[in-house]
């Protein structure tokens, strides 16, 4: 999971200090990737896949997974983006300017459903986001 997993989707942490994030936020974020594991029934191996962004031979489940994990963070509500919710939490990791560029780019996304919608704007913001920041991410 990725940042949008941001993101991933899938989930992203950056490192604590940086942006100040808490064990506990952190182990919160950690739940919410674990739930949805449980509940759209896809493998760790699936997620790890999705978060190091291997967008071949994708299970309708890990689309749903990446839905799950974006509607618990709030980035996405009922399929669709949550503009500000992004950029606050996104803004912390990669620099608001940077964010609202992508977001340009990628909100507009849509897919044939919610699962979908959520899965292809978590390829847009993984193919966006430079490889620096992807160096700040941590698998959860």
């Amino acid at each position: 999971m990725n940042v949008f997993l941001v993101f991933a989707a899938v989930a992203a942490l950056a490192y604590a200090d940086a942006v100040g994030l808490t064990n506990e936020k952190i182990a919160e974020i950690r739940q919410k990737a674990k739930a949805c594991v449980e509940q759209e029934g896809v493998t760790k191996e699936q997620a790890i896949a999705l978060k190091a962004g291997n967008f071949t031979d994708i299970d309708p489940k890990v689309k749903c997974f990446a839905n799950c994990f974006l509607e618990k963070s709030g980035l996405v509500i009922n399929g669709q983006v949550q503009p500000a919710v992004v950029l606050a939490k996104l803004g912390l990791l990669a620099g608001k300017d940077l964010v609202k560029d992508v977001q340009a780019k990628c909100d507009s996304v849509k897919g044939a459903d919610k699962c979908d919608t959520s899965f292809q704007l978590y390829k847009c913001y993984k193919a966006k986001l430079p490889a620096k920041f992807e160096e700040q991410i941590k698998i959860i």
